[in-house]
């Protein structure tokens, strides 16, 4: 997995993403939760990682990361990085 997660950050540190329609160009298997919220399907949808983007400032926050059985147990709109606080 470290692989795909390394590709995936790569790539999204070049991205020069304005809005959600941006990154579903970038990545059709993307899913848009909100304006903010994207899950991105990592090692052949084997794992999912819940971000949130802040495009004004080109800055990608992780949220969650798991398996896809474990993300089928989460609500993807609230769920929070371990220890985050608001």
């Amino acid at each position: 997995m470290k692989a795909a997660l390394d590709s995936w950050f790569h790539e999204v540190a070049k991205a020069e993403w304005e809005n959600s329609a941006d990154v579903a160009k970038t990545y059709a298997t993307a899913s848009i939760v909100s304006s903010d919220r994207v899950v991105f399907n990592i090692k052949g949808n084997d794992y999912r990682l819940v971000t949130s983007v802040d495009y004004r400032r080109r800055v990608v926050f992780i949220k969650w990361l798991g398996t896809h059985a474990a993300y089928d147990k989460i609500d993807v709109k609230t769920v929070k990085y371990a220890g985050q606080t608001d």
